[in-house]
């Protein structure tokens, strides 16, 4: 359902939660702290598609070690701002089988997307699952899994911005924005 405010509305409306300096220099802890932890052992990384893209872009070039890359698509938003049924488009591939995998994600929100695709990867064969997200979401409640890795800590409001939609526009922003008021 489409809201009946414009997407230049929704942003003129929201409130920058974290600028692109920011996000730039998250991203940067990330990569070295990737690095030190998971630099031997040459990982399959699988970007949960669409929202993880553009943290999968800023994050890939910075990791100093070699490895593989494929993606995963699932979603429980479907261009909403509640999640609903989790709908799976691609699911992990036999590349997965006896692997490390590196799962990059946009946001850890209540979690039930992640902890299926981490099942999921799993449940394909591999052998240790890593999970790196750009942002986690402060809910105040418990979450079925936790990130190995995370970049920036948001607040309990729906967020857009670098991968992150609302309404399926604002991927492309280079910072993080909150809405103020539910479209």
């Amino acid at each position: 359902m489409t809201p009946a405010v414009s997407p230049q509305a929704l942003l003129a409306q929201a409130e920058v939660i974290y600028t692109e300096t920011q996000v730039a220099a998250a991203v940067g802890r990330l990569a070295d702290e990737i690095t030190q932890a998971m630099g031997a052992s040459e990982p399959l990384v699988l970007c949960v598609m669409g929202g993880a893209v553009v943290f999968a872009g800023q994050l890939l070039p910075h990791l100093a070690f070699p490895l593989e890359f494929d993606y995963v698509q699932a979603s429980r938003y479907h261009s909403g701002t509640s999640g609903q049924h989790l709908v799976w488009k691609v699911t992990p591939g036999e590349n997965v089988r006896g692997r490390t995998v590196l799962l990059l994600d946009d946001i850890l929100d209540e979690g039930h997307t992640l902890a299926a695709v981490r099942e999921k990867c799993l449940h394909a064969g591999a052998e240790r699952v890593v999970i790196a997200v750009l942002t986690e979401k402060d809910t105040g409640h418990a979450k079925p899994i936790r990130a190995d890795f995370v970049g920036l800590r948001v607040p309990n409001r729906y967020v857009f911005g670098c991968g992150m939609d609302v309404h399926g526009w604002w991927r492309n922003l280079p910072a993080i924005y909150a809405l103020n008021t539910t479209p």
